[in-house]
């Protein structure tokens, strides 16, 4: 298994912790939804691990990283981030865990997010 398949399968578990989460595959895309709604994209392809999350308080410092860009489709006006990673570096895994907290906590309902501890909600 290459380094980003392991990045990305690590992340997929990651996300599969939270409360209620859920995969699903609409479009074809690995995405990760909490009652319904998405909180993060996964993939790989071109050599590149890609992730597109919510960041309501860290995009802007997100978006200064030279992987990152707004989301298309206008939901990089709603924070939406996407991250490609390229192959042959070490992917910031707690980076990418922080963001995805970030995303669900931004996602849920706010019953679900209140059964979360202060800190990161799962643990990888």
């Amino acid at each position: 298994m290459s380094e980003l398949s392991h990045a990305l399968q690590s992340l997929r578990r990651f996300a599969l912790r939270y409360p209620e989460a859920k995969e699903d595959f609409p479009w074809g895309d690995r995405t990760v939804k909490v009652r319904g709604k998405i909180f993060v994209f996964l993939g790989q392809g071109d050599g590149t691990l890609n992730l597109t999350v919510k960041l309501p308080q860290s995009s802007d410092a997100a978006l200064g990283l030279p992987f990152t860009s707004p989301t298309r489709y206008r939901l990089g006006r709603s924070g939406w981030v996407s991250a490609r990673f390229p192959e042959g570096r070490e992917v910031p895994l707690d980076m990418f865990y922080d963001w995805i907290d970030e995303s669900y906590r931004a996602v849920a309902p706010a019953s679900l997010v209140r059964t979360l501890t202060s800190g990161r909600a799962a643990s990888p």
